[in-house]
């Protein structure tokens, strides 16, 4: 995008308008902005990732490490790691200079998200199925998992009365989504009872919890401030929270009170709500809804539905705002495309030109008196030669405000010439002449070799375990 030719009154609109195009690169399931919002990654049906450069809407990298779909992504801040979770039950980290696995690390059931730590990007948090949630540090060459709690915490009032029923139902539940704060000191999670938990990332010990809803807790998200909460349920109400400093030393937990500011449904035809997000500044809410191919923004200020994106007419899931810009994305469950929706903008070549005119109708063009006179060789050959010794700066490139605690450029991903960019090479293959069959879902992951990767410490222990206490075949 060339700044110099954008009208800037349409900079300062802060609120998506149209759909502008849309990204194909297999069936998508999940996708994330980078923090630069230079490169959107998005996760595949087949397992695969695939990063999209933003200015040319092409395919950039593409990552191949997982055997299922794809189930949630996460960046470091820096936007140089990517991590990936996917429905094979193991999480991948990526550098994306190369391309290349970092690490992997395996689960005994399914993950529901992972998240990144803000401040060190060898560490995530994850939410598994059925399972605790654990803290996995990956310094180590086999990396160190923590759990971390989720029974909610109650005050000694509320201990005191409790039944061995309730302390049961409390013992049962799971943890249905984590996220760290921007300060990466602290984890929010929710459970599939409708609390939500506040757990030190540092001690692992649970800080607070407040009974949000009595459903289960589908997503949530925060602000790049870390104040802004807003959460998802399986209620079909979308709720936004204030949260205090957390990183204050004269917070007392014991005291703190979480208050709902904002409530987002639809009372009228009662729709479930797929995936929510906040936008750039956090002044917006999108939301995409369950059979419905629309996106709702609501204005936080006053709590009301400032517009309704159109223009698909599938299902959408995932939506994500770009971090800067009025710029949305959502995936069509169908299709698996990721449609994007942003504002028309005009250019202004006045700004490179200051004597160009734009007409609204046909004007009579009366020309100069010597516009059309031959000019001597001579001096065509010296402007030409002039104008050659003129530099044309072809590097330098605007930037964009962000509210990125990372100082842009810091790391840009290098441009790979050799990515394919139709989608017939990953999905369809030559069977004869003239003939194509779609690729079978296990063909071509011969570069899955087990052995190499390094696995977590449990999973070793188990691995060793189960060699030893083999059983012996007696000889005939």
């Amino acid at each position: 995008m060339n700044l110099s030719l954008v009208d800037p009154f349409v900079l300062a609109q802060d609120c998506p308008e149209v759909i502008t195009g849309r990204l194909r690169s297999g069936h998508s399931t999940s996708i994330r902005f980078s923090h630069r919002g230079d490169l959107l990654a998005s996760g595949r049906h087949d397992g695969i990732v695939v990063v999209f450069d933003m200015e040319t809407n092409g395919v950039a990298r593409k990552l191949r490490g997982h055997t299922r779909q794809i189930q949630s992504l996460s960046w470091s801040v820096n936007d140089r790691f990517l991590l990936s979770a996917g429905q094979d039950w193991k999480c991948v980290l990526w550098d994306l200079k190369d391309g290349s696995r970092v690490r992997t690390v395996r689960f005994e059931s399914a993950i529901f998200i992972a998240e990144l730590n803000p401040k060190n990007h060898m560490i995530f948090a994850a939410a598994l199925f059925e399972d605790q949630p654990v803290l996995v540090d990956m310094s180590d060459e086999i990396p160190k998992k923590h759990t971390l709690p989720t029974a909610p915490r109650r005050s000694q009032t509320e201990r005191e009365k409790a039944t061995e029923k309730q302390a049961a139902q409390d013992a049962k539940q799971t943890t249905t989504v984590t996220v760290f704060t921007p300060s990466a000191e602290h984890i929010l999670a929710g459970t599939n009872r409708g609390w939500l938990n506040i757990i030190d990332a540092r001690t692992f010990e649970l800080l607070y919890s407040y009974r949000v809803t009595n459903s289960l807790i589908v997503l949530i998200r925060m602000t790049q401030s870390g104040r802004d909460v807003v959460l998802n349920s399986s209620d079909r109400i979308i709720r936004t929270f204030l949260l205090p400093d957390l990183t204050d030393p004269k917070l007392d937990f014991d005291m703190l009170e979480l208050k709902v500011q904002h409530k987002f449904q639809d009372l009228v035809q009662r729709l479930s709500w797929n995936h929510v997000t906040f936008s750039s500044a956090g002044d917006y809410v999108a939301a995409t809804t369950y059979m419905n191919h629309h996106v709702y923004i609501w204005e936080r200020g006053q709590g009301s539905l400032v517009k309704i994106l159109e223009g698909t007419k599938e299902e959408l899931s995932v939506v994500e705002w770009h971090p800067f810009r009025p710029f949305v994305a959502a995936i069509g469950v169908d299709s698996g495309r990721v449609w994007l929706w942003s504002i028309l903008q005009p250019q202004r070549w006045s700004a490179l030109a200051p004597d160009f005119v734009e007409v609204e109708e046909n004007v009579e063009y009366i020309e100069k008196e010597d516009e059309f006179d031959i000019q001597p060789a001579e001096e065509l050959h010296k402007r030409r030669l002039d104008q050659e010794d003129e530099e044309v700066d072809v590097l330098t490139i605007d930037r964009l405000k962000s509210n990125t605690q990372h100082e842009p450029g810091e790391f840009r991903m290098p441009v790979l010439l050799d990515i394919e960019a139709s989608d017939s090479e990953d999905e369809i293959v030559a069977v004869g002449a003239g003939q194509f069959r779609r690729r079978s879902p296990g063909a071509g992951r011969e570069y899955m070799n087990d052995d190499e990767v390094p696995v977590s410490g449990d999973e070793s222990r188990r691995s060793n375990a189960g060699s030893t206490t083999g059983t012996k075949r007696r000889r005939g």
